[in-house]
């Protein structure tokens, strides 16, 4: 398919909302088992206060990971990946259907062609949706998870929250429903962002490929060209917003006070970083975060182009539709 037509070869129909289930799916799982370790060590540099102790060296990503697998076992790496596996499916369901409605929606409606502010504002309402329906109950507690400091080989150590099922029941019993959407206005933003920046990269440099290449002008690209390019897109997203990030870890990481409104928090922890640590505490683990997103984007969009394609091409094939139910 073409990157900038909603419409397949002889006008055949998009893939419909289960393939893109299914498909999407599978590759949020296989993005997570492979990406997460860097994503625990992303929200430690964001957590750290090293930097406000004089004298204290700020540890790069590398000692980080280290430390963490030396005082708290390798299985550290993975804490909070219970949460994130539970999110994962739903999660990317809606990025890609609701990308493919949205895209729909602004394209022509009589050629079906698709252009870059409409894919990049596609990108950006499909990024909310996900946000308020699924990413911030999931990160703020895949973070009260990750931000515990203790082994998991002492079996005398127990933490306050043991698992995600545990730590979403703890949570919205001391600190109420509201509590898992702490920072839901700077996660739609960060997640609008990020995919506005992720799919409209993609969609141009898929573009590029095809047009250079006639043999997949209507195809797919080869599996490692959609690799490369899901590289690419994945590393411009984190560039754009790493400041959003790592103000939301931490709005995410400890309850509310009382009286305080979201926005005099997100001013205070904006400040108070500023003050104690300067502007570069503002891109705290950037270089995991890359690290994770990029191979993790280069992961799902080669995984989810692969299994859409096979169902598609399959006996199995599950029929599209215009997403007008």
């Amino acid at each position: 398919m073409s990157a900038k037509n909603v419409n397949g070869p002889g006008g055949k129909k998009p893939a419909s909302a289960a393939t893109n289930l299914i498909a999407g799916g599978t590759a949020g799982m296989i993005e997570a088992l492979v990406c997460h370790p860097l994503d625990t060590i992303k929200v430690r540099m964001q957590l750290s206060r090293r930097a406000r102790a004089p004298g204290m060296k700020r540890r790069g990503f590398l000692t980080t990971g280290k430390e963490i697998i030396r005082k708290e076992t390798p299985l550290a790496l993975y804490k909070g990946l219970g949460a994130v596996m539970t999110g994962i499916v739903p999660k990317m369901a809606i990025r890609f259907t609701s990308y493919e409605w949205y895209k729909q929606l602004l394209a022509d409606k009589e050629t079906g062609a698709v252009s870059g502010r409409s894919t990049f504002f596609a990108g950006l309402a499909a990024g909310v949706t996900e946000a308020v329906a699924v990413v911030t109950p999931m990160e703020v507690i895949k973070i009260r998870l990750q931000a515990q400091y203790h082994s998991m080989a002492d079996p005398l150590d127990i933490p306050k929250y043991r698992n995600a099922a545990q730590a979403l029941y703890t949570v919205l019993r001391e600190e109420g429903f509201g509590a898992i959407y702490r920072g839901v206005a700077l996660t739609a933003l960060r997640q609008g962002t990020n995919q506005a920046v992720n799919f409209t990269a993609y969609s141009e440099l898929k573009s590029l490929l095809q047009q250079w290449q006639p043999a997949y002008h209507n195809t797919e690209l080869p599996s490692y060209q959609t690799m490369l390019i899901g590289l690419v897109s994945g590393a411009m997203g984190p560039l754009s917003n790493a400041p959003i990030d790592t103000i939301k870890t931490r709005l995410q990481r400890t309850p509310a006070r009382e009286g305080e409104t979201a926005l005099s928090r997100v001013r205070a922890i904006a400040r108070d970083m500023f003050r104690q640590e300067g502007f570069h505490a503002f891109y705290k683990g950037i270089t995991p975060r890359i690290m994770r997103v990029a191979p993790g984007q280069a992961v799902t969009f080669t995984v989810y182009e692969f299994i859409k394609g096979k169902l598609e091409h399959s006996n199995m094939a599950i029929d599209g539709g215009s997403f007008e139910e």
